[in-house]
């Protein structure tokens, strides 16, 4: 549980006791005057049939209706749902320099933690602009793209230190033009924030920073240690602190270059800033950065909390009824009974004159109900009775859409979603496309001719392309527009191959027509050529027995051919065993190469084995080879 107005929950619990004790004070107050103003044997006569008890439960109440009021002008909330929103703010790309002088502890704990903290600070102040982070020391890349996932912004400063880039040194130019490239495709604002000591290595920063002034592009420095500066110290092999030291073996000592990162600033259209103290950031914020312009940047997903206010006010005017309608007296004879009784009888009738009207009705609260139990014809009657006074509410128009679909009545569901199209609220109108395409798609089903359900589920799928325009990410949208065009391809396909079989069948009869019309006499000859056939083989009965002894004789010397071949050694063709040799080559794998099955498996071992990486670049030769390498 959460609650909006946390201050008023602040002040609830100094008014709360207050109130208690004021309540308990005026009592004991009220039993003294009494006391004081009246005899006590003419007390009990005076207050005959007055209940204490009663007295008392009257003020506990208001106590507690009281409490329940604070209560809900706290505005307690419980519950959510995401929603999508879109946020005007800034881009804000964050450079931290993570070369080895970050770990001079001239600032505690150390200038790398102080720099990482510095930049949460900031995404706080700065919740609706999109942030990105670039680490730099020899060279710099882009460790986070601009986001507006304070979480991922988070992970990846988290994950920055002094051994992220394997190549030593401070090149802040590197690092202004990685922002430059990050920034290219960004339509707003563009700010860059260099957390650094100041010690560049490359000497090309201010030209950097006049490239990036000409880029539209904003640039701030914040000094991260101190002028007097420490001796750097790092771990070795066995984890044992030793000092950094340079080619000639001195100790080496980082200080903070105010006038380089001034220098810079300037010539970014920005401004310096010490990171002392804990308002630093809210400083840079509120000086440098709250004056831009803002841009409207790409939609965020926000917690939408649901009220809950309205529970405790009930609660409230609930106790403050029972306060006012509770008696103080006590019922002392059966005549005062009947008249609370009938004044009890009055006042159920009149609320029941008032209310019962009402409960003939249909409300949307009802129908929701009955929809939610699963009633959908009764939900689409009582939609029904609704649309028949508000002819015009396109939500009553979609809910009757969303029941009569439910109960299976396609035709009138569709009527109902063709109206909420026309919503003003796009999220309505997305979900009423979507609706209408499946209605559509059910329409279509059961139909016998095949054009008609083409026709059909083509304006499905025209339906399903206007809810997607709406909301890109519907995924159930998506799944459904290509299931239905898969479906009517095939339906296509169907048509096409039933149009090509009629005409073949067509065509054949067309010629066996034709032949019939131009050889009339083919079947009499047919006919005369049978009986011909027939006498001759009574004329001659041996005929078949010639034929078949011919026919043994031909096999017999077919055999002798295949003897005297193998005798040569030459049998069959020689290009048949040198066919199916290349086609097992061809099945088998080559050597030292993995099957698709092989591959498949491989993949999904890597996929249980994944871990996050982060990037780190490879090591850029040196621009001056022969000046002294400085390794911090």
């Amino acid at each position: 549980m959460k609650f909006a107005h946390s201050e008023i929950l602040g002040l609830a619990s100094l008014l709360i006791p207050a109130l208690g004790i004021f309540l308990f004070w005026a009592w004991r107050r009220k039993q003294t005057l009494v006391a004081q103003f009246v005899q006590s044997r003419l007390l009990a006569h005076l207050t005959v049939g007055v209940s204490q008890a009663r007295q008392k439960l009257r003020l506990v109440l208001l106590f507690l209706a009281a409490s329940s009021a604070l209560f809900a002008l706290a505005r307690p909330q419980w519950g959510f749902s995401w929603k999508e929103t879109s946020v005007q703010g800034l881009d804000i790309i964050v450079a931290i320099d993570t070369s080895k002088s970050m770990l001079a502890e001239d600032i505690p704990p150390n200038r790398l933690m102080r720099a990482k903290l510095a930049a949460y600070d900031l995404a706080r102040i700065a919740k609706s602009d999109r942030f990105g982070v670039i680490a730099f020391a020899g060279t710099a890349f882009l460790q986070c793209p601009l986001t507006l996932d304070e979480q991922a912004f988070r992970q990846s400063v988290e994950a920055l230190d002094v051994n992220i880039i394997p190549q030593g040194g401070t090149a802040i130019s590197e690092a202004i033009e990685t922002a430059i490239q990050a920034f290219e495709k960004s339509e707003n604002h563009k700010v860059l924030i260099l957390f650094t000591d100041g010690e560049d290595h490359d000497a090309d920063a201010i030209v950097a920073a006049e490239k990036a002034a000409k880029a539209d592009l904003k640039l701030f420095t914040i000094g991260i240690g101190t002028r007097e500066g420490e001796l750097l110290r790092i771990r070795d092999e066995r984890g044992n602190p030793v000092f950094l030291k340079d080619d000639q073996g001195n100790a080496v000592k980082s200080r903070l270059n105010e006038n380089l990162l001034q220098q810079i600033a300037t010539k970014g259209n920005g401004f310096y800033l010490p990171l002392v103290g804990t308002t630093a950031m809210e400083a840079l914020y509120n000086k440098g950065l709250a004056s831009l312009p803002r841009g409207e940047s790409t939609s965020k997903l926000v917690k939408n909390y649901k009220e809950r206010y309205h529970w405790f006010l009930g609660l409230a005017v609930v106790l403050l009824l029972l306060e006012i309608f509770l008696p103080q007296r006590r019922r002392t004879n059966r005549t005062a009974a009947n008249e609370n009784t009938l004044n009890l009888k009055k006042v159920t009738a009149t609320l029941c004159v008032i209310f019962l009207p009402l409960l003939a009705f249909a409300s949307p609260s009802s129908a929701k109900k009955k929809y939610e139990a699963g009633k959908f014809d009764e939900a689409f009657a009582e939609y029904q009775k609704l649309l028949a006074k508000k002819t015009n509410d396109v939500r009553l128009h979609y809910n009757a859409g969303d029941a009569a679909y439910r109960s299976d009545q396609f035709d009138v569901a569709r009527k109902h979603f063709e109206t909420a199209t026309v919503a003003p609220d796009l999220e309505l109108q997305q979900k009423a496309y979507y609706n209408l395409g499946n209605t559509l798609y059910q329409l279509g089903e059961p139909n016998p001719d095949p054009k008609e359900k083409q026709q059909t589920w083509e304006q499905a799928l025209k339906n399903y392309e206007n809810a997607l325009r709406l909301n890109s990410e519907d995924a159930d949208a998506q799944n459904n527009f290509q299931f239905v065009k898969q479906m009517l391809e095939q339906l296509k396909q169907e048509q096409q191959q039933q149009d090509s079989g009629d005409k073949q069948d067509k065509n054949g009869e067309k010629k066996d027509q034709e032949q019939q019309k131009q050889d009339p006499g083919q079947d009499d000859q047919d006919q005369e050529q049978q009986k011909q056939d027939s006498d001759q083989k009574e004329q001659d009965p041996s005929q078949d027995d010639k034929d078949q002894q011919q026919k043994e004789q031909e096999q017999q010397q077919a055999k002798n051919q295949d003897e005297e071949q193998k005798k040569d050694g030459q049998s069959g063709e020689p290009g048949e065993e040198q066919e199916a040799e290349e086609k097992e080559g061809e099945m088998a794998p080559a050597d030292g190469k993995m099957t698709e099955e092989q591959a498949e498996q491989f993949l999904e071992a890597l996929k249980r084995d994944e871990k996050p990486l982060i990037f780190r670049p490879p090591p850029k030769e040196r621009k001056n080879p022969g000046q002294p390498f400085k390794d911090w």
